[in-house]
């Protein structure tokens, strides 16, 4: 991938139309990155309205700043740029003393700027240490210490489980007997490691062999699945009525999350199916805006190749 393609947000007119903002506005990205998709919101909001980004990444905090204060300050609505990870969505929004949102928007996945740098190990095309965190400064568990820590079951475990990845215990098996001779501290190490397990033939269709184990670490390094759980949950409360939430998802682990958790708010009725009418007067929170996810055009995908995978999702708070 190149940063040239991988700056472009994703189906960004079909967000920006999802948003439905209404007048005075509070809209909230969650996952800020390079303000793409706020860039094109805050035309929208107006000055009337507020734009609270949320990044972990200082780096992509620090240019996304600069991109939204590039907007005259007649238009440019309030801006509340915060460093954080939405899965502390709660304790982030109470800071800005705020009663409610209007709209939030989730674009999920690695950002642009974390794959671009060597030294973040996100990457299974160049070398560089087997870092994987999304936040250095807080976290501490690194995919090198996974690697050379976890036994062979758990390194299946996780392998299998996040990212569907067909010779997870072999691959496993190959790492734990490659670090017996001496520790994988770099992507490209492990890159080899994995390309050696995988039989020839397997590695002529799929793409990368690596992609997927890659992937595997760095969910279980960032706790990505618990995270966006958390997050969703946050969010759906914090969303005033008629509020939207708009999603998009990159791999089929976050797509089945937000789908289970959408459902979950939109059909919270716990009566036995053979009871002819609801007593249990839950009531459902969500509306499904998108059945099924709405996907990029082929146009799109020629343009940025990176929207291939995506997943669009939209609900809006009874």
């Amino acid at each position: 991938m190149t940063s040239e393609y991988r700056h472009i947000p994703v189906l960004l007119t079909e967000c920006i139309d999802a948003l439905d903002l209404p007048e005075h506005p509070v809209f909230v990205d969650a996952t800020l990155g390079f303000a793409g998709h706020s860039f094109e919101a805050a035309k929208q909001l107006g000055s009337d309205g507020l734009l609270i980004g949320i990044d972990q990444d200082e780096v992509a905090l620090s240019s996304a700043t600069e991109k939204l204060e590039s907007i005259p300050a007649d238009r440019r609505p309030e801006l509340g740029l915060l460093r954080g990870n939405f899965g502390d969505l709660d304790e982030l929004l109470c800071s800005c003393e705020i009663p409610g949102i209007d709209a939030i928007l989730f674009d999920l996945g690695v950002s642009s700027v974390q794959i671009d740098t060597q030294s973040r190990g996100f990457s299974f095309k160049e070398n560089g240490p087997l870092d994987m965190r999304m936040d250095p400064g807080k976290q501490t568990l690194t995919a090198e210490e996974i690697v050379n820590t976890y036994n062979a079951a758990d390194l299946t475990r996780i392998i299998r489980a996040y990212s569907d990845e067909k010779w997870a215990s072999r691959i496993a098996d190959f790492i734990v007997k490659a670090r017996a001779d001496a520790p994988i501290t770099e992507s490209g190490q492990l890159v080899d490691v994995i390309k050696a397990a995988i039989p020839a033939s397997a590695r002529r269709a799929g793409g990368h062999p690596a992609k997927r184990t890659f992937q595997a670490l760095r969910i279980e390094v960032n706790s990505e699945l618990t995270v966006l759980r958390r997050g969703l949950d946050a969010a759906v409360r914090w969303l005033n009525p008629g509020g939207m939430i708009v999603v998009i998802s990159y791999h089929s682990l976050e797509d089945r999350i937000v789908k289970d958790t959408f459902a979950s708010f939109a059909n919270r009725c716990t009566c036995p199916p053979e009871l002819p009418v609801c007593v249990c007067e839950k009531q459902p929170i969500l509306d499904l805006v998108t059945r099924k996810p709405q996907l990029p055009t082929p146009e799109e995908i020629a343009r940025n190749p990176r929207a291939r995978s995506a997943k669009l999702r939209i609900a809006q708070k009874r």
